[in-house]
């Protein structure tokens, strides 16, 4: 029993050993308040889980305003930093199809009344994607002397995506007993024909994890006195990536609405005959009435697609007015007294 009471006892010191220190320092830290702003430009890629569509890079590039607080011991050139804001990002970004995508419409009947495949053939399919977001970035992380590192989230709303599909679509006829059917406009088989689409995926909210790592530009003075002046602007550059960790289509996980398309959107029925209701002989009603949907919105494109960016970053801070130590101060008696002849002190 005696033996449990000293090991508890042991504990509650190292505890309160631990609580002091932290108290103590603090009691010693120096805090310094900034407010700025940013801009930041880079590559954009959205990276598809088990795709055989091909992500490519695009632009983006964005803006925003930071509030960063400063936190060390007095004196110190390491200093934590802790960094929240709000700024937009803009990208665009595109996935190229790698192998041609084919969309069958079984048993359809032709002119002498036989069965047949009718084919939709899909190739040199290029999806790109516009996005505009709102970020909100909360950040931590030091700075030591010239270097500085940040480490974080950013949550990002997706105020609109665009999405503008073009590709190029060939028709066929498959029968069971001859060779394709190809190069038949009266019998809707067309080769070579643009298709376009344009439309708005629903995303919402994503989040990324964030790193951030560069250096404070211009003279960095290590050592001044008390009545040197003290830099109130910094400028910063550096480099930065943000991955997403939530799958991009739809930002909170299994919120899966409206992305379980499938890659076309096709007319019902083909059928020649003249005596039929859904007559389309020599028409265009089998392509003109295709609609192709967003690769990303397609069911079974991939498991997660996740947000990629990198590039660089461009940063401005002021730093707030606080209350500082007097060059040539007087006591309550009106003695006259220079704090600064203490000696020489490491920048704040």
């Amino acid at each position: 029993m005696k033996n449990t009471n000293n090991s508890v006892k042991k504990h509650q010191s190292y505890w309160l050993l631990l609580l002091a220190l932290l108290v103590s320092g603090t009691m010693q830290a120096k805090v310094n308040n900034y407010i700025g702003a940013y801009a930041n430009v880079g590559e954009w890629t959205l990276r598809p889980t088990e795709s055989k569509t091909k992500p490519s890079l695009g632009v983006a590039g964005g803006v925003g305003f930071v509030y960063e607080l400063q936190a060390g011991k007095m004196y110190s050139p390491t200093r934590f930093l802790l960094d929240v804001g709000v700024g937009a990002q803009y990208g665009m970004t595109t996935f190229k199809q790698t192998d041609a995508m084919t969309k069958p419409l079984l048993n359809q009947t032709d002119l002498q009344g036989d069965l047949f495949d009718y084919v939709y053939e899909i190739d040199k399919r290029q999806d790109q994607y516009t996005n505009v977001s709102v970020m909100v970035p909360v950040m931590v992380g030091v700075q030591h002397r010239r270097f500085y590192m940040l480490a974080g989230v950013k949550v990002n709303y997706n105020m609109k995506t665009w999405a503008n599909t073009s590709a190029v679509i060939n028709t066929y006829g498959r029968y069971a007993d001859f060779d394709d059917f190809r190069n038949m406009p009266d019998y809707q088989f067309f080769s070579d024909r643009p298709l376009k689409s344009t439309s708005n995926p629903k995303i919402s909210l994503n989040l990324d994890a964030s790193l951030e790592i560069g250096g404070r530009l211009g003279v960095v003075t290590e050592a001044v006195g008390y009545d040197v002046p003290k830099r109130t602007t910094e400028f910063r550059l550096a480099a930065f990536a943000d991955y997403g960790i939530w799958d991009f289509r739809y930002g909170i996980p299994d919120k899966r609405a409206g992305f379980d398309k499938t890659v076309l959107t096709t007319p019902e029925l083909y059928d020649t005959r003249p005596a039929s209701p859904n007559y389309v002989y020599n028409t265009t009603t089998m392509v003109d009435g295709v609609e192709l949907n967003d690769i990303m919105s397609t069911d079974g494109f991939a498991k997660a697609v996740n947000n990629f960016v990198v590039g660089l970053k461009f940063t401005i801070l002021f730093q707030l007015p606080e209350q500082g130590q007097c060059v040539i101060c007087h006591d309550a008696y009106k003695n006259l007294y220079r704090p600064r002849n203490g000696g020489l002190k490491y920048e704040e």
